[in-house]
């Protein structure tokens, strides 16, 4: 098929490059012009694993292409994909801005009947809200074809997008129209050959959809961090419960990790969105409230621990982080835990060494007056990382963090000292080696003796 997709963020790119690598010929309309030049050159903007070598193989396919020009990218178009960002307003609400803009444009250049997909993060009734504004630039142009609108969410995971695209849990598709559901039904089947998983309903509920998914999500992670709480006052280990619970097929093991807390583009944004819609209904969305008001506070339990550990004085301490991007396989810093406690720790003028293997630059950019004096310092060596910390907190479980040399890192530190911010670690073994442990909903483990600083 021929393909436009307006937006070369994170969802346009990943729908854009795995469209073209099943034999479709897509065009991705980008403004942004230092990032066409560098999509033109086949370098990806994001770090996404995976993403890089697909670019790369469509545009030597010529599958995939990437332009600024609206008409040109509309011209021979048969599906066009909406995929712009829909940020927060100061309520919660979701900006609409950037979608209905794209709609306006829509109606302005298309020359030819066509299907329009949403693939952004919406409201209910979005979907409708484009189709109006589309019609009605078609007909202050007297155009007399029909351009039909659906909706399509995506359910990407950052660090596996290009996975998820290739091999989906399942495929909303949300539209009114018979031929719109079959038009998209025939593009996503090379998808979903070994089984069905496209589930066929309205827009609306397919707008919904998304945001239920996702609050639900973020209500799991919540609800076990709540719990983390309460077993850390009764001496229960967190994670022998989560196993207990886990266990079970009702429950399920997905999502119930305690830890510092979720950030991202996605989660904190349509749990935001969702209890604005509620409460714009005149329904109080109490569970989802409850659910952002964990998290902030789950984002400052690791400085918490560190201040009560230091005797409430943290100035001067020198503290090594490992993990700053808010999950692993990606750079993105969104609404990180990390940033909370960089935040806290540099207000209380401890010295802070951080470690990351994506993330280092967007952190440079964010505290560059900390750099620039000394007081932060970057580094994608986590060994080095570490050398004279008066503790090491984990915060963002990559790969390489997880089963370090502990000896050397013992050595490396000025005192044996681990917050661990995902429960990743082997609490016994580390009190073994010598380390004063501390998880999240777990009991404190080993000793280690704090002298002033």
């Amino acid at each position: 098929m021929e393909l436009c997709v307006i937006g070369a963020g994170y969802v346009g790119l990943v729908t854009a490059a795995c469209f073209a690598e099943m034999g479709n010929r897509v065009v991705c309309l980008e403004h942004d012009k230092a990032r066409l030049a560098q999509l033109r050159e086949g370098q990806c903007p994001i770090y996404e694993p995976g993403l890089q070598a697909l670019l790369q193989a469509g545009l030597r396919s010529a599958q995939l292409s990437f332009s600024d020009d609206c008409s040109l990218a509309l011209a021979r178009a048969e599906v066009v994909f909406i995929a712009v960002g829909t940020p927060s307003h100061e309520d919660g609400s979701a900006d609409l801005q950037q979608v209905l803009a794209v709609a306006d444009s829509l109606g302005r250049h298309l020359q030819r009947a066509c299907l329009v997909v949403n693939k952004s993060t919406v409201p209910v009734g979005t979907a409708e809200r484009v189709a109006k504004q589309i019609a009605a630039g078609l007909r202050s142009r007297g155009a007399r074809f029909v351009v039909e609108v659906a909706s399509n969410p995506e359910f990407l995971k950052e660090g596996s997008a290009v996975d998820d695209f290739l091999r989906p849990d399942r495929i909303i598709i949300g539209s009114d129209s018979a031929q719109a559901m079959q038009c998209l039904q025939r593009l996503y089947a090379p998808f979903v050959r070994n089984r069905e998983r496209i589930l066929l309903m309205s827009p609306r509920a397919a707008e919904f959809s998304k945001y239920a998914a996702n609050a639900f999500l973020a209500t799991k992670i919540s609800f076990v961090n709540e719990l983390a709480g309460l077993c850390s006052h009764l001496g229960v280990d967190i994670e022998q419960v989560r196993r207990g619970i886990g266990s079970d097929s009702r429950i399920g093991s997905h999502f119930i990790y305690a830890g510092c807390g979720y950030g991202g583009s996605c989660f904190p944004k349509d749990v935001r969105a969702l209890v604005h819609c509620a409460e714009q209904q005149g329904y109080q969305p109490a569970i989802l409230q409850a659910v952002q008001a964990r998290n902030s506070e789950q984002k400052t339990l690791l400085f918490q621990a560190l201040r009560e550990h230091f005797g409430g004085v943290l100035r001067g301490r020198h503290v090594a982080v490992w993990g700053l991007a808010f999950k692993p396989g990606t750079d993105d810093l969104r609404e990180a835990p990390s940033l909370v406690l960089l935040d806290a720790l540099l207000a209380a003028g401890a010295q802070v060494q951080a470690c990351d293997p994506a993330a280092l630059a967007g952190v440079a950019g964010r505290y560059p007056q900390a750099l620039a004096s000394g007081q932060l310092r970057l580094s994608e060596d986590p060994y080095s990382c570490v050398e004279g910390a008066d503790a090491l907190v984990l915060v963002t479980e990559w790969k390489q963090f997880r089963q370090p040399d502990f000896i050397r890192v013992r050595g490396l530190m000025r005192r044996p000292v681990l917050f661990d911010g995902r429960n990743i670690y082997d609490p016994s073994e580390l009190s073994t080696l010598g380390y004063l442990y501390h998880g999240i909903g777990r009991p404190r483990v080993g000793h280690c003796k704090v002298t002033a600083a």
